[in-house]
């Protein structure tokens, strides 16, 4: 099975580490939306689990918003992104069971290495992580 191959611009990549880094022991989240399938703005949203250093979830009127401001710019869900403070980038099994949104590519970054991204890209239609190569461009 071919792995699919999907380029990220270096500004998101740029404003998903810089939102972990500024929250380095929390969980942070957000979506990327796209322009005709071209990923082209972060929109980052508060965590509001009960523990966000071990999981995240959006606040829902911070998704809302994001989403409509998506609208507005005419864009569609391309992307949802969160870190993760103590553990390699990979899907956890809550990461699994809620990942609702079968069309958007989930980004997940690790800050347990020091001074290399680490930044992986996970497909979840079918409620098994498929790793996507991800290119920073």
């Amino acid at each position: 099975m071919e792995i699919e191959q999907i380029a990220i611009p270096r500004p998101l990549v740029n404003q998903i580490l810089a939102h972990a880094q500024r929250s380095d022991a929390l969980e942070v989240c957000g979506l990327i939306g796209s322009n005709a399938g071209q990923p082209a703005h972060c929109y980052p949203v508060s965590n509001v689990a009960e523990q966000p250093t071990r999981r995240f979830a959006m606040d829902p009127q911070g998704q809302l918003d994001a989403q409509r401001a998506m609208r507005e710019r005419g864009e569609e869900l391309w992307a949802i992104y969160h870190s993760h403070p103590d553990e390699p980038a990979l899907p956890s099994t809550t990461d699994i069971e809620e990942s609702n949104y079968p069309d958007a590519l989930y980004l997940i970054v690790s800050l347990t290495t020091k001074g290399v991204l680490e930044l992986r890209g996970f497909r979840m239609r079918t409620g098994t992580p498929e790793a996507v190569d991800l290119s920073i461009d």
